[in-house]
């Protein structure tokens, strides 16, 4: 039987009880209305950890002005059944007055990560990403947290928060699960209508174009990325907010290829803001 806690105090003293017993604790940090992709988080913690925990929080401090907040789909019913088909033993529910129940004047900056990428686009963003799940750590003090790469920024500066702040989790990356088409799971995919949705296929098709091009040895970048410009803008729908080829590590951008890189883009179909990468190694 899964337990809902929604108060930090419950959720320590009952993961204190388990660590008594030595039992290894595996988290997964959601924004909730989980998918396949936070169900293959959640199913490899179950079977690399005694206990794990997924949290629930639509995090208000990483959302900004104009952005989805309001309308961001929750179902928690939906989310405990995708928790307990997979192995969660606890979901962690706060309210946002039990996150946040007083005028916030500490926040978490990894600072250099969140100049590219979406956090040239989404001032504050990771900031507030990167004050949660600092927050989230200290709460639940897991062994092992486990992060998809689709949000490949969010996981090179919780990695570098990580290792900066001495805190002693290890932090796990899994590979994007798509769908058949391609289409990288996300719970932004729900504001798609039909033709949104095939429309939106574009961004792993040109992401498959990008690969292809650097197997065949183009190594230069402003090359590349007019190419996938130019494929992009041939889908009516489709608006580019960034297409970036930035260092796998530093994430910073590179006008040639020769060293493991990161190709990112986000784009707008509609209404709807999608990301979608790949990371390249050479080793």
């Amino acid at each position: 039987m899964i337990k809902i806690i929604e108060k930090i105090d419950e959720l320590r003293k009952t993961l204190k009880e388990y660590r008594k017993n030595n039992k290894t604790i595996g988290f997964v940090p959601t924004m909730g209305y989980l998918h396949e992709g936070h169900a293959s988080l959640i199913k490899r913690s179950s079977n690399e950890n005694d206990i794990t925990v997924v949290s629930i929080f639509v995090n208000p401090i990483q959302f900004g002005p104009n952005e989805d907040l309001d309308k961001y789909p929750r179902d928690l019913e939906r989310d405990k059944k995708v928790a307990v088909e997979n192995g969660a033993n606890i979901i962690f529910h706060p309210k946002v007055s039990e996150m946040y129940p007083e005028k916030l004047y500490t926040f978490v900056n990894v600072e250099n990560l969140d100049k590219e990428l979406c956090g040239a686009k989404r001032e504050g963003h990771f900031q507030g990403v990167a004050t949660v799940v600092t927050k989230l750590f200290n709460i639940v003090n897991p062994d092992r947290a486990y992060f998809g790469k689709k949000d490949a920024q969010q996981l090179a500066i919780i990695k570098k928060m990580v290792k900066d702040l001495n805190f002693d989790i290890e932090i796990i990356g899994c590979e994007i699960v798509r769908e058949e088409d391609g289409l990288a799971k996300s719970s932004r995919n729900s504001y798609l209508n039909q033709e949104e949705r095939e429309a939106a296929t574009i961004l792993k098709k040109t992401l498959d174009k990008i690969r292809e091009m650097i197997d065949n040895k183009e190594t230069n970048v402003k090359k590349i990325i007019d190419m996938a410009v130019e494929n992009i803008e041939k889908e009516p729908l489709a608006k580019i907010d960034y297409v970036e080829i930035v260092d796998l590590y530093t994430l910073e951008k590179v006008e040639e290829i020769k060293n493991d890189i990161l190709v990112a883009m986000a784009v707008y179909i509609g209404k709807t803001r999608l990301i979608d990468n790949f990371d390249y190694k050479f080793n």
